[in-house]
């Protein structure tokens, strides 16, 4: 008998997502200053308030209310209507000096020796039914929401749209988990008032994101999931209505609200802990990129259709306490899952400098990653730079998604006897 898998995604002007993009830029700022930085920023926006708060140890010093009022404004906050821009809204700087208790379990004379910077559980997780190993009902819902942030910025064929929205898709499987059809559609956006009706305006809105924006996402799918489309998806397009009032105006936004967002939308596992505003010392974030690293390095290679790594640390210890693997028995290897977790430990330095370094974590990578998903994302190299007024202006060359590099797939296949 088929059954139905949901997950969700909201955009970069949800509230949460604000507060991430806030927190994250903090660090990448105070990272390409000083890549030693240790740093874990929260963000609360509301009304006409950003208020940036944690705990901080570094050699620079920024202008950090300068990079929360850019980074709002690049979100598309601009508007005195919206009830909270970049331009006017009050930002409150509550930042102060990481607690040397904590710090002295992370540093070592030797870098190589550097503790957790807390204890805690971390998964990774890959599939094989997309191409980039994601679950198929989270990738949706994410290019559902890139695109229509898309449109909003091209201002052509869709002129209405605010900042604020989210998305939700359901997948039909089959007996042997495979996607049959998408089921239903459902997306809320934020929107300027109409002239009309509310009747005719929630008309004209569902007609144009049925029309203009499945296609456009469409168009992006490889055949095999473009024809899980069909006539007979059910959407609820802005379901409660008019959506004019969003954003941190109509909702209060956090830092870490959205973290199964964040990862596999359900799918998989997750250790509760939260990944912008925090830099890689602290494993929550580096231990679950290197987990999802592992997973889909393993699951290219052919070990199986679906993998979910555990890892855990102790705080100032450097190694794991523990790697756990589940295949979910659909190993294509004849090892238990136990043999596959120790193999794991010889082929990758789980250690948290040895994660920093394999995946060059201490590079101001992070403001890409704090809309839309840190997992299933396209590695690539760009240009970024970075501007104090205390420390001058800096210019540097960062890979993003390093995570998502299948870089291992050959040891991986050495390791397990497949070639």
């Amino acid at each position: 008998m088929s059954y139905f898998f949901t997950s969700e995604s909201v955009s970069e002007g949800h509230p949460d997502k604000v507060a991430d993009q806030i927190s994250d830029a903090l660090i990448d700022n105070f990272l390409a200053f000083d890549p030693e930085s240790k740093v874990a920023c929260e963000t609360l926006v509301t009304t006409g308030q950003a208020v940036l708060a944690g705990e901080v140890k570094s050699s620079t010093y920024l202008d950090v209310q300068k990079i929360a009022r850019d980074t709002i404004n690049k979100i598309g906050y601009t508007k005195g209507e919206y009830q909270f821009s970049g331009d006017s809204c009050g930002v409150i700087s509550l930042i102060h000096e990481q607690s040397q208790e904590i710090n002295q379990g992370v540093e070592r004379g030797d870098k190589k020796n550097q503790g957790a910077g807390d204890q805690g559980i971390m998964f990774g997780y890959a599939s094989n039914e997309t191409d980039n190993y994601m679950p198929l009902a989270l990738d949706l819902s994410h290019k559902l929401l890139i695109e229509l942030a898309a449109l909003r910025r091209e201002m052509k064929d869709i002129t209405y749209l605010r900042p604020d929205a989210k998305s939700q898709v359901t997948i039909e499987y089959d007996d042997n988990d495979s996607p049959i059809r998408i089921d239903t559609i459902v997306i809320s956006t934020q929107h300027d008032p109409f002239d009309s009706d509310d009747d005719a305006m929630l008309a004209k809105i569902k007609s144009d994101l049925i029309t203009l924006l499945i296609p456009r996402v469409k168009a992006q799918l490889p055949e095999r999931i473009q024809l899980l489309f069909d006539d007979q998806i059910t959407y609820h397009i802005n379901p409660t209505g008019k959506f004019v009032i969003g954003g941190p105006h109509g909702d209060t936004g956090l830092t870490g609200r959205k973290i199964i967002i964040d990862t596999y939308g359900g799918k998989g596992g997750h250790g509760g802990g939260a990944f912008s505003g925090k830099d890689p010392s602290k494993v929550d974030r580096s231990a679950a990129y290197a987990s999802r690293h592992i997973a889909k390095n393993l699951v290219a290679a052919g070990i199986a259709d679906e993998l979910l790594v555990q890892l855990s640390y102790a705080i100032g210890v450097a190694q794991p306490t523990s790697i756990a693997v589940n295949t979910y028995g659909k190993s294509k290897v004849k090892l238990t899952d136990g043999a596959i977790a120790e193999k794991i430990i010889s082929l990758f330095d789980l250690t948290p400098y040895g994660i920093e370094q394999r995946l060059k974590l201490r590079t101001p990578i992070y403001s890409e990653t704090a809309a839309y998903g840190h997992m299933g994302r396209e590695p690539r190299t760009i240009t970024k730079t970075f501007e104090s007024p205390y420390s001058g202006k800096i210019t540097q060359e960062v890979e993003l998604f390093t995570w998502e590099k299948l870089d291992h797939i050959n040891e991986i296949k050495k390791e397990f006897n497949l070639i």
